[in-house]
């Protein structure tokens, strides 16, 4: 089974149901619920969601559906060398270098996102869902 990182872009694309990316990001999750792919998280992505969906709904609202979402995922730890390493990265967005550090240090075989350009140097596949969909 495929080990995928879900960058927080896609996440909000699945919790906001934001057109036109949540039907891949739906059928992604599909999948993980289905044992086929294992999907991780960096624990700074329930923090940006969290932030993100209480601007649309209230903060309870935000926490029930973070807590029936974490169900779907694993969830990496924010650790002393994930953040050395993005601290120190060539990464323009520091987010962008901690899910790229998270998925590295735990061999996760795949990041998905949105944000692709920022990924050009990487060492692993970085696809969008849509991407992964289609090929997998």
């Amino acid at each position: 089974m495929k080990k995928v990182l879900v960058d927080t872009d896609v996440i909000y694309d699945l919790l906001a149901k934001r057109e036109p990316y949540y039907t891949f990001a739906a059928r992604l999750f599909t999948k993980a619920d289905h044992n086929k792919v294992k999907l991780f998280i960096s624990a700074l992505t329930i923090a940006n969601m969290h932030y993100m969906l209480s601007r649309l709904k209230s903060d309870k609202e935000a926490r029930k559906i973070l807590n029936q979402f974490k169900v779907l995922v694993s969830i990496i730890p924010l650790d002393q060398k994930i953040l050395e390493l993005s601290l120190n990265s060539d990464f323009k967005d520091f987010e962008d270098a901690i899910q790229y550090y998270s998925a590295i240090e735990n061999k996760v075989e795949i990041l998905l996102t949105r944000n692709l350009k920022d990924y050009k140097k990487a060492r692993i596949p970085v696809m969008t869902a849509e991407g992964f969909i289609k090929t997998n």
